[in-house]
C-alpha cells in the first residue's frame, strides 16, 4: 500500500487521535482510510443527486415546449429526488 504524508490542524489531528484513542480505529491510516470512503460516498451521491435534478429539469423543459405543465410544486420534487437518490 502506498504511503503518502499529510498536514493536519491541530484540531484535525486531536479528532484523529480521539477516534484511534476510543478504540474505533486501530491506527490513524484507517481512520484516513474511512474518511475518504465517507468522502467518496458523498460525492458519489452528490453525483447522483445532480443527475436526477438536470433529468427533471430536462423533462420540465420538454413539458414546457408541449404546453404541458406539472402540478407538482418544487417541494415535492426535492422530496422525489431526495427518496430516488436514497433508493
Amino acid at each position: 500500500m502506498p504511503t503518502m504524508n499529510v498536514s493536519l490542524t491541530a484540531e484535525m489531528a486531536d479528532f484523529v487521535e480521539a477516534e484511534v484513542s476510543s478504540g474505533d480505529y486501530v491506527s490513524a491510516s484507517e481512520v484516513v482510510r474511512d474518511a475518504l470512503r465517507i468522502m467518496r460516498h458523498e460525492k458519489e451521491q452528490q453525483g447522483i443527486k445532480l443527475s436526477l435534478l438536470r433529468d427533471e429539469i430536462e423533462r420540465g423543459y420538454h413539458e414546457m415546449e408541449k404546453g404541458e405543465f406539472s402540478d407538482r410544486s418544487i417541494d415535492d420534487i426535492a422530496r422525489a429526488v431526495r427518496r430516488e437518490s436514497e433508493a
